[in-house]
């Protein structure tokens, strides 16, 4: 009916046509009770905020004997019952969301209101498409971790406090038709154990656990339990990132070892072992021919004493050639090779390193046998939570913390997110 600007607000007054009308209840057609104006917020246009002034009609119900007696016309196309947003503006705001690693806070600033206006709005959304069993289906590769989601106080959450600070992730690692992993975050649960990830494989049910052919996990036997005890038919593997990050640990951990043994002291600048600690995390493939010569030079410097160091990488890097080379048949027999030698190096770290790896040997040897499995689509769903925990400077409710990271880490759907 009418579009002007006030104070940089685009202002739009719609209604509808006039018509008869029948009451809900009865059927009786209605006497027509005149209209009244219901102010909602829009998506912005031409970078400014957008009102748009509804000017429903009411009615007044005709028959003396109905319960309805007035009622005021509603249309859920553009928005709900005692809606603030239209329907569209809350479907945008999720989009920006999702899609624009957007805050809530500078949504407001764009749509012209505040914080808690937009997340009142769209939060019924997320806890519907939530909710959504159906989101659970087809589940065939599952991955799990946890993270840390705030670091003050562990008080109660009814005392004043957040809750654990630790939350298990679980996230659907099914790859496609086309062999493709589309990391997809099922849920966060309080605390970090083995009874967090069970309990909450209980409530699946048995049509989800019966699905789940592969479980990636770290190494944490708390999670390994849990599958044990609960994913019968699924196997079990090991995460390639994380073993190649042992065999690094263990690397440091003799580096520093002989540091103290040689020098008497924390490594310093100048000490030819500390001047390669990063060269000794780094792959041999990926060294310079200048890298290459630094690293001999300063293993030749105390050749005796340096030698475990030397023995050390090697070892490590052998770990890594089982996950890089192109047959996995290949890479499972120096695996297997790995299981023999480590426990009984004589280089205490690569000895318990060794003895670790054949503690998790079915879980490690799996991911040979299962299409390379891994839980990096896990790793990359963290990345994004970390993001997305920054971008909102924190949060203090678990319940909308959840509900924002099942939106970014792509557990929701809906058509209107596509």
């Amino acid at each position: 009916m009418d579009v002007s600007e006030h104070a940089g607000v685009i202002r739009a007054v719609i209604e509808s046509p006039a018509g008869p009308a029948g009451c809900s209840l009865c059927g009786v057609v209605a006497r027509s009770h005149g209209r009244r104006e219901v102010k909602l917020i829009d998506v912005p246009c031409f970078g400014r905020p957008v009102q748009v002034v509804w000017r429903k009609r009411t009615w007044r119900c005709a028959e003396e004997h109905c319960p309805a007696r007035s009622f005021t016309e509603q249309d859920l196309n553009l928005a709900g019952p005692r809606a603030l947003l239209t329907t569209r503006a809350c479907w945008w705001a999720i989009r920006q969301l999702r899609r624009e690693h957007a805050s809530v806070a500078g949504l407001a600033r764009q749509l012209g209101t505040t914080w808690r206006t937009i997340w009142r709005s769209i939060r019924p959304l997320l806890e519907v498409m939530a909710a959504d069993p159906a989101r659970f289906e087809n589940v065939a590769s599952l991955g799990v971790d946890e993270h840390i989601w705030h670091h003050v106080s562990t008080k109660p959450i009814g005392e004043g406090g957040r809750g654990p600070k630790e939350l298990t992730g679980m996230v659907d690692l099914t790859r496609d038709r086309h062999g493709h992993v589309r990391a997809r975050l099922l849920d966060l649960v309080p605390g970090r154990s083995g009874k967090a990830y069970a309990d909450w494989l209980t409530e699946r049910g048995e049509d989800f656990r019966a699905g789940v052919k592969v479980a990636a996990l770290d190494p944490f036997q708390g999670y390994k339990s849990a599958i044990d005890d609960n994913l019968e038919d699924a196997v079990a593997v090991l995460d390639a990132f994380h073993v190649v990050k042992l065999g690094t640990h263990a690397v440091d951990e003799c580096r520093r070892r002989i540091q103290q043994k040689t020098l008497g002291h924390r490594g310093r600048k100048g000490d030819p072992l500390y001047g390669i600690q990063n060269l000794l995390r780094a792959g041999a493939e990926k060294l310079t021919d200048k890298q290459r010569e630094r690293f001999d030079t300063a293993i030749a410097s105390n050749e005796d004493a340096h030698l475990a160091v030397y023995v050390a990488w090697s070892c490590a890097q052998q770990l890594r050639s089982a996950y890089r080379h192109p047959n996995p048949a290949e890479g499972r027999r120096i695996a297997e090779q790995i299981l023999v030698a480590f426990p009984t190096c004589p280089i205490p770290e690569i000895a318990r390193l060794g003895r670790t790896l054949k503690r998790w040997r079915d879980a490690f040897l799996a991911y040979f046998t299962t299409d390379r499995s891994n839980n990096g689509g896990t790793e990359a769903v963290n990345g994004l939570i970390e993001l997305h925990r920054r971008v909102a400077r924190g949060f203090r409710n678990r319940d909308n913390y959840r509900l924002r990271m099942l939106l970014i880490g792509g557990g929701l759907s809906h058509s209107h997110l596509k």
